[in-house]
């Protein structure tokens, strides 16, 4: 997930890695915690290798970006190759089990806009029939051995519950908007007091409720 990250990233312009860190953050958000940053650079080292991106020049290194009591050196900028653009065209046309993981969707959709149609509903659905599958176990739990739960543990498995619930109504929606051809809303970032005033699916993981 994250060589697809990083090729989907560096599709849009060459960085170098503090540039990446940070545009994975913003890009992932909290899909970012199940990718270990300290795996970034062992990756690029591993596609350069594949020949699926390249150094393209050093660029100074400002202060803030060079941690206390180390030294200030250049920073290797990187950018996609052919190849690389053809490794993330395979990468991106993917729509098997992986995809439907937490992690593996969450990537994938970060990229959606990039993706096509087909394979977009594709995953969509695989997602939807993996945390239909999540949420009849939890209820299976919940009928079969609610009663010798202690209340936290019960508690726990409704939370659970009521999350799969939740993201497979914004998958529904998702879905039809797909097979419609319609994108979901753009959100209006910036409004009074921080609010997304608007209609769009939230992210996974997040409900309309839940936003700030």
């Amino acid at each position: 997930m994250l060589e697809f990250a990083i090729l989907g990233l560096l599709q849009e312009s060459p960085m170098h890695g503090y540039e990446l860190r940070k545009e994975l953050a913003a890009k992932l958000g909290a899909i970012r915690a199940a990718i270990s940053y300290g795996s970034l650079y062992p990756t690029l080292r591993r596609l350069q290798a594949a020949g699926w991106i390249t150094e393209a020049a050093e660029t100074p290194a400002t202060a803030e970006e060079v941690p206390a009591l180390t030294s200030r050196r250049g920073r290797v900028v990187y950018k996609i190759t052919a190849e690389g653009k053809e490794r993330f065209a395979q990468l991106i046309a993917q729509a098997g089990p992986e995809t439907y993981d937490d992690t593996g969707f969450g990537v994938h959709f970060a990229f959606f806009a990039r993706t096509d149609q087909a394979t977009r509903l594709r995953i969509l659905e695989g997602r939807r029939r993996k945390i239909e599958e999540r949420r009849e176990g939890l209820r299976d739990v919940l009928g079969r051995a609610a009663e010798r739960l202690d209340a936290y543990t019960l508690e726990l498995q409704r939370h659970g519950l009521d999350a799969c619930e939740r993201e497979v109504r914004w998958l529904e929606e998702l879905i039809a908007n797909e097979r419609s051809g319609r994108a979901p809303t753009v959100p209006n970032i910036g409004t009074a007091g921080g609010r997304r005033e608007d209609n769009s699916p939230p992210p996974p993981g997040e409900t309309r409720n839940e936003r700030p």
